[in-house]
């Protein structure tokens, strides 16, 4: 049978502004129980106590900040944030012959040291994210395909991630909910076994570069 602590857990965990907000000791608990209160009597189907939920909620948002807790533990130094600026992104809808102009457009830049690339192909379309230096040769070589989305003036901004990075339950979720806590969207994410790179519109460059360096000041 579910328990009140399972059904708090459910609750909060549903929203995640709020599981923030409790981590972080924002909300007054006795609140938050009263408001909750309707919702975990009708998922229990009896009457539970506020004290029970606060007591919940206190016991949920001890575990909430140890974990947060061990997640920064494994940056043993502040990251390498590296920004990079005149970026574009285009959304291709993936076709028969998308191999063959992905390979033409890796064959033509090779020699050019001062770019950025992504490719992610998913199973029905393909994004790339590429320097705005060169647009032209993406629209040559894709020129006929059907172009799903384009964004423009785009700027990324990429984490260096301690060894191990991989094996660390939230640690993509410790970055983003902090960009997301203070109304930062993103448009793409991109990552390798040791790099998470975050692709954002330029104007909100320079506030998410500050968000991301206060999140590792104390670390």
């Amino acid at each position: 049978m579910i328990t009140i602590s399972e059904t708090v857990e459910n609750l909060v965990r549903s929203s995640p502004f709020l599981e923030e907000a409790l981590a972080r000791g924002l909300i007054n608990l006795s609140a938050l129980a009263r408001d909750l209160k309707p919702d975990i009597e009708k998922e229990l189907m009896k009457k539970a106590t506020e004290g029970a939920i606060v007591m919940a909620l206190k016991r949920f948002s001890a575990k909430l900040r140890q974990a947060q807790n061990k997640q920064v533990y494994w940056f043993t130094s502040p990251p390498d944030l590296m920004v990079r600026s005149n970026l574009i992104e285009i959304t291709i809808s993936n076709s028969g012959i998308m191999f063959q102009k992905l390979r033409k457009l890796l064959e033509q830049i090779r020699f050019n040291e001062n770019y950025f690339l992504t490719i992610t192909q998913g199973i029905y379309e393909t994004t790339i994210i590429v320097s705005k230096n060169l647009e032209d040769k993406l629209k040559k070589i894709f020129a006929g395909e059907k172009i799903i989305s384009k964004f423009e003036n785009l700027s990324s901004i990429t984490i260096q991630l301690p060894e191990g990075s991989t094996r660390i339950p939230g640690i993509y979720s410790f970055i983003l909910k902090a960009l997301a806590w203070e109304g930062i969207n993103l448009i793409e994410v991109v990552s390798t076994c040791n790099e998470f790179t975050m692709i954002l519109e330029s104007e909100n460059i320079d506030r998410a570069f500050s968000i991301l360096k206060r999140l590792f000041t104390a670390v």
